[in-house]
């Protein structure tokens, strides 16, 4: 995905795609927590690493992009801690919601719980949904 779109950048409706990408990877995990089927489960996880890309691409574009020259710096420096701390977290909440459900009802409850944060976030922050270009304002 990532060789996708260094050749095929994301043009318009940025926002939106990177909203939309994240709500299949709440779908890919919930697909993936259900399936018994090994070709189902990686076409699954490949849907994940893909749309998670997507995710990914949009909001650093955005952290880079959109904040000013004199603030990027700190602003990627906290943006970086949140993203090394927002992974262990995650991680010690899969542990325990497996160990509290087991481990297929730990995965569904992530995709779920994915798609919730999509609804919630596109409600609460419409500027971040509406965001068309990934162009700089100098590139406008």
């Amino acid at each position: 995905m990532a060789v996708w779109l260094a050749h095929h950048p994301l043009e318009r409706r940025a926002g939106r795609k990177m909203f939309a990408a994240v709500a299949l990877f709440g779908v890919a995990t919930i697909v993936f927590g259900v399936s018994r089927s090994f070709a189902l489960s990686l076409a699954a996880l490949a849907v994940l690493g893909a749309s998670d890309m997507i995710s990914i691409v949009v909001r650093q574009s955005l952290v880079q992009l959109r904040t000013p020259d004199a603030m990027r710096g700190r602003v990627s420096a906290v943006n970086s801690m949140f993203i090394g701390a927002s992974n262990q977290l995650g991680e010690f909440e899969s542990g325990v919601t497996a160990a509290w459900f087991g481990a297929i009802p730990a995965v569904i409850i992530g995709g779920v719980g994915t798609l919730l944060i999509v609804v919630l976030w596109m409600r609460w922050f419409r500027e971040l949904a509406d965001v068309d270009s990934l162009a700089s304002e100098r590139e406008r």
